[in-house]
């Protein structure tokens, strides 16, 4: 973890430990008021799916933090990040599609949910205004939490905790989505419920085949990504063309290990100066921790091997 670093993963964890105490709160409040609404079904498996990505930052933070290098482990773990990375875009893709298939099948099916009325106090009330009052508290906690994870997600440049300020800025389409199941249902339109689901799933289903594709591409060494999405890191390219005009005619390999950049320099040799490897990096200093390491690999020399043999 370089040093500039500690401070913000600092903040971060102990946003995350908040994450997940408001976030078991908004899961029992839904839980409570599920009844039949396929709608408040798929909306509360997407606030306990919610769950998995703080839990995976925690432990890979836990682990880069404490773990260092071994006999089996020679490189150390700075990829626990995006393994961690990989876990939750799996989870999302996976009850997505899962979810998307109930509402559907609910569609197709003409299921035609009801939501009944309960005793509180002794007094009956309709159990959708206790669900429209589950979905709008479930909107507060996520709205202030995401908002606070974005800007610490791109100073870590971290995927995992940007993949889950997303999914709590997600929550106001699910939110949304939820009311209008719900209200759907009290006035007798029964597609609404379903149809509403369905709408939360797409979104679930997005949010995770992007982290997937980012996650896959760290994993197989592709090049480094961006926070948002799979299309290369703005970072990684300017640090490519940097090193490609310093040197030229070498061939510039990136790949990407968790928040840190590795470079290979091939078909060059290295300068005669020794220079630390921050010291390649284009632009703001401040985000030269990114480079963990520059590794220059010289050409074969043909040409001299060709006047032995001949000789």
């Amino acid at each position: 973890m370089p040093a500039e670093l500690e401070d913000a993963m600092r903040k971060a964890v102990h946003l995350e430990y908040w994450n997940l105490f408001w976030s078991s709160t908004i899961i029992i409040a839904m839980g409570l008021v599920l009844g039949q609404s396929q709608t408040m079904k798929t909306a509360w498996i997407e606030d306990t799916l919610g769950l998995v990505p703080p839990v995976m930052f925690l432990l890979a933070a836990r682990v880069e933090g404490k773990a260092r290098p071994s006999k089996r482990f020679p490189f150390g773990f700075h990829r626990v990040n995006g393994l961690g990375f990989f876990v939750a875009a799996v989870a999302l893709a996976a009850v997505g599609a899962i979810l998307l298939y109930d509402a559907v099948s609910a569609l197709v099916a003409a299921e035609h949910p009801s939501v009944a009325s309960i005793f509180v106090f002794g007094h009956e009330i309709w159990l959708g205004w206790l669900m429209i009052a589950a979905q709008l508290y479930s909107l507060v906690p996520p709205m202030i939490i995401g908002r606070k994870e974005l800007p610490l997600a791109k100073a870590l440049n971290d995927k995992l905790l940007h993949t889950d300020a997303l999914m709590n800025k997600a929550n106001w389409l699910t939110g949304a989505a939820g009311l209008f199941g719900v209200v759907g249902l009290g006035v007798g339109w029964w597609w609404a419920d379903s149809l509403a689901a369905a709408v939360i799933s797409l979104d679930i289903i997005n949010d995770g085949i992007k982290a997937l594709r980012s996650a896959t591409a760290e994993l197989v060494d592709g090049a480094p990504r961006a926070l948002s999405g799979p299309d290369l890191s703005e970072d990684a390219q300017a640090l490519c063309d940097r090193i490609r005009t310093e040197f030229p005619g070498s061939t510039v390999r990136l790949r990407e290990t968790g928040r840190l950049i590795h470079v290979e320099v091939h078909d060059h040799h290295p300068p005669e100066e020794s220079r630390h490897p921050r010291s390649y990096w284009p632009g703001d200093s401040d985000r030269s921790w990114r480079i963990a390491q520059v590794s220059f690999i010289p050409p074969t020399d043909d040409d001299h091997c060709a006047t032995k043999q001949g000789k």
